[in-house]
């Protein structure tokens, strides 16, 4: 089966079909940018033509096994089920500025291992395609249609590393961008990373317009370190290197997760400042979503605003996040880890 984001084979499929481009593109219009449903994108074609496209393109990729919505804030987390049968998620966010967005995973678990992420403990399987990349976000925005919404902005936050999926990721956020598919601005998109410089090197050189998100959580490398096993890697000098030439082709946020006694403190401030002077970044503040097995405790939220407001104090772009869904495990990776001791158990 043609999968529906292979362009080059959706193009074969309409050329055998003899079927004006004007039509294609009420066709990719319908799938893409009005989030219709197949039997209606369909009829948008010759009806000479519908039964051969029904039989040779494939309209999800993705199954959509299970829907958490919160009952609190408006978000909704989505298990999809890939053809191999390996669980997915994302999160579709519904915030009060009214921009729907959605978080969306690039990897089937991550080799990252980052003690305060949930994915991490899963380990690394492999690699989703651009196309399973992509149907998390077409089919969320059927979900959300009927509420009125449409996927405004995408987030590469959920299950995995991208850098480490470059292939696919590139591709994706390519197709996303694309005027004759979703027609997303680059500003609307972020791609988050725990820090691999050559691959955010490349990223930021192919797509300067799409927001690039460092996971630092430490200016300290011997804090980071114990946080995440790939800053042994690439440690913090070498990585800010690499954020000076990325801020100065576009835009650039740092992830600042707030653990209670291991980063919060007077010193891990000021070495926060020291980092990162004059680099024009943003700083987003993040309040820990704990999970089970996690030793870990998130800094509270009266201490969380006094090191965003010191921060704005010494000149900062400094934003203080809010977690949503925390009653349907919001930490990413949650989910899918309770289902797979399930089905272990």
């Amino acid at each position: 089966m043609v999968s529906i984001y292979d362009t080059e084979a959706m193009d074969a499929v309409r050329r055998r079909n003899t079927v004006q481009p004007h039509r294609m593109k009420l066709f990719r219009n319908a799938l893409f940018k009005k989030a219709c449903g197949w039997g209606e994108a369909l009829a948008t074609l010759p009806e000479r033509a519908q039964a051969d496209f029904d039989q040779s393109i494939g309209f999800e990729c993705l199954e959509m096994a299970e829907r958490h919505d919160s009952k609190i804030d408006g978000a909704s987390k989505l298990i999809f089920k890939t053809p191999d049968q390996h669980l997915v998620e994302s999160v579709v966010l519904r915030p009060k500025t009214g921009r729907t967005s959605i978080c969306i995973s690039s990897q089937v678990g991550c080799a990252c291992y980052c003690s305060f992420c949930a994915t991490g403990k899963m380990g690394f399987t492999r690699n989703l395609t651009a196309a399973e990349i992509l149907d998390q976000v077409t089919q969320a925005n059927r979900m959300v249609k009927p509420e009125g919404r449409t996927i405004r902005n995408v987030v590469f936050m959920g299950m995995g590393e991208p850098m480490l999926n470059l292939e696919h990721v590139f591709g994706a956020v390519s197709f996303l961008k694309a005027g004759p598919f979703h027609n997303l601005s680059g500003a609307r998109i972020t791609v988050s990373t725990v820090g691999i410089p050559h691959a955010m090197d490349r990223f930021t050189q192919e797509f300067p317009d799409v927001k690039l998100a460092l996971s630092l959580h430490s200016a300290r490398q011997e804090v980071r370190e114990k946080l995440m096993p790939q800053a042994r890697k690439y440690p913090l000098d070498q990585l800010r290197e690499t954020l000076v030439a990325a801020s100065a082709r576009g835009k650039v946020m740092i992830e600042y997760l707030m653990l209670a006694g291991v980063n919060d403190r007077e010193e891990d401030l000021k070495a926060l400042e020291g980092y990162l002077r004059g680099i024009p970044v943003h700083i987003n503040i993040i309040p820990f979503n704990e999970y089970a097995g996690s030793n870990l405790r998130g800094t509270p939220p009266p201490e969380r605003k006094q090191f965003a407001n010191r921060l704005k104090e010494a000149g900062f772009d400094t934003t203080l996040r809010y977690s949503l869904g925390s009653d349907i495990a919001a930490a990413c990776g949650q989910l899918v880890q309770h289902k797979r001791k399930e089905a272990f158990a």
